[in-house]
């Protein structure tokens, strides 16, 4: 995305003609653009509109047969689900669009919302974790939600059973944001009706995907980057080894957040992603002053007084026998993130020329591969190709 445009919006923060909010919608749900294809459309010929005008010519020079925009009409019919379901509509680079998200190369052109949009800009963590979490992961995460709350921050999760369900219940008076996978006004599960319902009233839902639009599973790890994306830091409260919560963790290191987990029992499979991120370098969190002493307070001075209730300090476990584990540091697995991206493109590319490329042991970059399968990075293809989605 071009730093000239973004410093531009940013600074003029106006908010978009009726017109304008019809063209933007109608350009990112275009056949194949997304965010990072919409802000360098926009970059390149300075409106929605323009860009609009311009994509057809665009995709017959790159050979796609038959290509249209998105009709007037479809854009429309969604505005209209929208006033049914009383969401409002932000566009990026108004006042009221998140401030955390500006950070996000592919930062959301279009979110849907319903609720109070002021909780947006406030401070906020994110906290995830195991669907099927343990009932002393459901305290952990209630308490630290509470509290964590209680010192100033909006709790941000994804509105899943288990870890998030808990969290927003706990922080629903002090505030709490739900991304949603689907739109915005499809509720998944549909246990959590009555909890979207609540946090429409008292909290803040949100999502980028289009009204009416039922989740599927390439939504999840887009709703994880926002999740990550509105925070300063994500807690991560229980997870397994291979989790949509460590993508959430991975994305959190990808755009600069904190990474932070509740450590586990080595027998229990819920905390293995959580006790391989502290190994990693995550910080271990015991409670919420773990938190605030990680990444500072989120309450304004005008509210540091408000009493707290306190929190009891737990007893230092002795140290496991044996030789301590290998770290790999967080920073250290982003960087090949880094170099694998780099080296994959839209044609595909065998596994074997990858490893030889990067000059790298195979049993290290396997791993990381399946990440970057897991996050919706890399496509893996028959014969041992691969090629990077974007």
């Amino acid at each position: 995305m071009d730093s000239d445009l973004f410093a531009h919006v940013c600074a003029a923060r106006a908010d978009l003609t009726a017109d304008q909010r019809l063209d933007w919608l109608r350009l990112i749900r275009s056949r194949r653009v997304g965010a990072v294809t919409f802000h360098r459309l926009l970059a390149e010929h300075g409106s929605a509109a323009a860009a609009l005008a311009a994509l057809p010519r665009i995709a017959a020079e790159a050979a796609v047969k038959d290509y249209s925009v998105c009709h007037e009409d479809v854009a429309l019919h969604e505005m209209s689900l929208a006033r049914a379901a009383g969401a409002q509509m932000l566009c990026w680079g108004e006042a009221a669009y998140p401030e955390a998200l500006y950070d996000l190369t592919d930062a959301p052109p279009v979110l849907w919302t319903i609720g109070d949009v002021a909780l947006l800009n406030r401070p906020s963590v994110a906290m995830v974790g195991a669907r099927n979490a343990s009932s002393l992961g459901l305290r952990m995460a209630n308490r630290l939600a509470e509290t964590l709350g209680e010192k100033g921050f909006v709790v941000v999760s994804g509105l899943a059973r288990g870890i998030d369900a808990v969290a927003h219940k706990a922080a629903l008076a002090l505030g709490t944001v739900a991304v949603q996978a689907g739109g915005v006004d499809v509720i998944y599960p549909e246990e959590n009706a009555s909890l979207a319902k609540d946090i429409a009233a008292k909290g803040c839902r949100i999502s980028e995907q289009p009204m009416g639009m039922a989740p599927q599973a390439r939504h999840f790890p887009m709703r994880n980057r926002l999740v990550s994306g509105l925070s300063r830091a994500v807690i991560v409260v229980e997870a397994a080894a291979r989790s949509g919560s460590l993508i959430t963790a991975r994305n959190a290191l990808d755009q600069g957040r904190d990474v932070l987990a509740v450590p586990g029992h080595p027998f229990d499979a819920r905390a293995a992603g959580c006790n391989m991120l502290i190994r990693d370098g995550a910080t271990l969190v015991r409670n919420s002053s773990d938190v605030i002493e990680a990444i500072g307070t989120g309450m304004p001075a005008a509210r540091q007084s408000a009493p707290v209730r306190p929190e009891p300090e737990p007893k230092p476990a002795p140290p496991l026998p044996g030789p301590a584990p290998e770290r790999r540091p967080l920073a250290e697995m982003a960087t090949l993130h880094s170099q694998i991206l780099a080296r994959l493109g839209p044609s595909p590319l065998a596994e074997d020329q990858l490893i030889r490329d990067l000059a790298m042991p195979s049993a290290r970059i396997a791993p990381e591969l399946l990440m970057l399968e897991l996050e919706g990075k890399v496509l893996r293809q028959a014969g041992g190709l691969l090629s990077r989605l974007d």
